[in-house]
């Protein structure tokens, strides 16, 4: 395949610019392709369903900001994308403030039932929180997030933000191509639960591809929330309905559980790297897990090795191998557990377990490190910008897929099952406990340069969002590509038993790699004793907006694995 030659990349970096001749051949003489970048003047959104991406801009076009913007965008997406997100799940996010000048972090995630404790689950023998029905499903805090974002920082009323995402409701709206391929996949196993086939399987299936979606339910909720703010959800009769549902279905959650929900401000994370400034938030998160990853790659000279590389891959895979191992070990809660995050982020550290790696050799067992000597789906992500230089970095997720199958009648969402992520270890750090927050795998992630807003972006995609991070990362800063290419390049996925539940590598875990590498790195990567196999769909879902620091013209990315757009006026 075409690799990035160390001279193209010099003339690139130099130019400023990124050419088609000097990254792929979109005629296909590459093995991938892609196409141009989306600018625009004023403002941009990029996200994975068309429909919500103007949506997002008619709410700037009206006087909105990017915060009203990327509020209505989830909020349709809730509606047309509720494979991969939706109210009954969490939010996080990241804003670039152009008034403070200043990044925000908001965590958006619920807690436990406080009535559920982990004698619950060992009593009765359990090893771990199953995936689906009443017993994973914590607070959802996505509507309080949205409320959170728009007291600080919303300039339109909010019933004039959820106002196009009624209206779709409503009146309906076709189902895009990928989406319906993962609605029926998720309907195959939800339909068993009550409520969830009279809202999500009209006419005794999934809808398909082009028909016409309607959730009047939802529009009804929406228009609650349009009325009554957070308090229509969180108290009175929506918050009765989900704890007497949820009561029937043997679960847990209850009207007090709804009624203590708030979500949090955190102060977000960073690392350098090349010159960057790579901004995450704190755990109870997994954004830390691509900033380690990041500090063990700036020590290796990863430009050389050629994208698409044996070299290349190798290093990225033996990196994760090395933050995943932390991340099941040090990620939960921080009202719970003190993450030691300043060590782990630490150049200290990151040479300690950079020197673990073996060039030549893939490592079959891994461990976590011991920071404390250096102490004294599915998701969907969406990004917006506006013309006053406001960034808003958004991801929302109701855990796997479509989530728990809890579907409380009559509000027209699902309830999500982030609570499998608990571990069921006493002593644990992410042990289950009650009105604790699960770890998280949604991460939202922004790069200033010289202390501006450079890149608002993110991968969706369970453990493969940090993978993701650092691969789209040493994508552009190393290998020269633009916004676009960035994401439409191959990727490759690590799995091991390094969950956060608990567990170690075993045998090396297991390699995939997306259509687009060579048989030559294929072969030299078993050579080397990694386990290789070819995977559909497991490569996350991208999208981004980078902005000039001069003229603050915006670029806009979406990547082709998903039915997403970037556009911008």
């Amino acid at each position: 395949m075409a690799t990035w030659h160390a001279s193209c990349l010099a003339a690139v970096i130099m130019a400023g610019v990124s050419t088609m001749a000097d990254g792929f051949d979109r005629l296909g003489n590459d093995p991938y392709s892609s196409r141009s970048e989306v600018i625009a003047p004023h403002a941009m959104a990029a996200t994975s369903q068309p429909l919500a991406t103007q949506v997002a801009l008619d709410i700037l076009k009206a006087g909105g900001n990017a915060i009203d913007a990327a509020i209505a965008a989830n909020a349709t997406l809730g509606l047309m994308e509720p494979t991969g997100s939706g109210i009954g799940g969490d939010l996080f996010a990241i804003v670039w403030d152009a008034k403070s000048k200043k990044l925000l972090g908001l965590n958006g995630s619920g807690r436990s039932p406080k009535s559920l404790d982990l004698d619950y689950f060992l009593s009765r023998g359990m090893t771990e929180i199953p995936e689906r029905g009443p017993l994973p499903v914590s607070v959802p805090g996505a509507v309080d997030g949205w409320f959170t974002l728009h007291d600080k920082l919303g300039k339109l009323p909010m019933a004039q933000v959820l106002a196009p995402a009624i209206a779709y409701a409503r009146e309906g709206f076709p189902v895009s191509e990928v989406i319906a391929y993962y609605w029926e996949r998720n309907a195959q196993v939800l339909e068993k639960f009550e409520g969830f086939a009279p809202v999500f399987m009209p006419g005794g299936r999934a809808p398909r591809k082009g028909e016409i979606f309607r959730n009047p339910q939802l529009a009804d909720t929406y228009d609650l929330l349009a009325r009554e703010g957070r308090d229509g959800f969180y108290k009175g009769e929506t918050a009765r309905v989900i704890a007497d549902y949820m009561k029937q279905q043997g679960g847990f959650l209850s009207e007090q559980d709804l009624a203590a929900h708030r979500s949090e401000w955190v102060e977000p994370v960073f690392v350098d790297y090349r010159g960057y400034r790579v901004w995450e938030l704190p755990p109870n998160g997994q954004g830390i897990a691509a900033l380690q990853m990041l500090k063990i790659l700036e020590g290796f000279d990863v430009a050389a090795t050629g994208f698409g590389s044996a070299d290349h891959l190798h290093l990225l895979i033996e990196a994760k191998k090395l933050a995943f191992e932390d991340r099941a070990r040090f990620y939960a809660d921080p009202d719970f557990y003190q993450t030691p995050v300043a060590a782990l982020l630490s150049n200290k550290y990151a040479k300690q377990r950079r020197e673990l790696i073996d060039l030549k050799h893939a490592a079959m067992t891994a461990s976590h490190g011991d920071p404390k000597v250096l102490q004294s789906g599915d998701t969907i992500y969406l990004t917006v910008a506006d013309a006053e230089g406001n960034m808003v970095s958004l991801i929302q997720s109701n855990y796997s897929g479509m989530g728990s199958g809890m579907t409380p009648p009559g509000l027209g969402f699902i309830l999500q099952n982030r609570g499998e992520l608990f571990s069921l270890e006493p002593g644990h750090p992410n042990v289950f406990e009650p009105g604790k927050r699960p770890f998280h795998t949604i991460i939202p992630a922004f790069v200033t340069r010289d202390g501006k807003p450079w890149l608002s972006f993110g991968v969706m995609g369970g453990a493969m969002q940090p993978q993701g991070h650092a691969q789209i990362l040493v994508n552009i800063i190393d290998f020269g590509m633009n916004l676009q290419q960035a994401g439409d390049a191959p990727r490759i996925r690590h799995d091991g038993s390094s969950e956060p539940t608990g567990g170690s590598l075993q045998d090396g875990g297991v390699v995939k790699l997306e259509s687009g590498f060579s048989r030559e790195t294929w072969l030299e990567l078993e050579k080397r004793g990694h386990t290789l196999s070819k995977a559909e769909g497991a490569y996350g879902g991208y999208q981004a907006i980078a902005r000039d620091p001069e003229s603050g013209v915006y670029t806009g990315a979406s990547e082709s694995r998903k039915d997403g757009q970037a556009a911008g006026y």
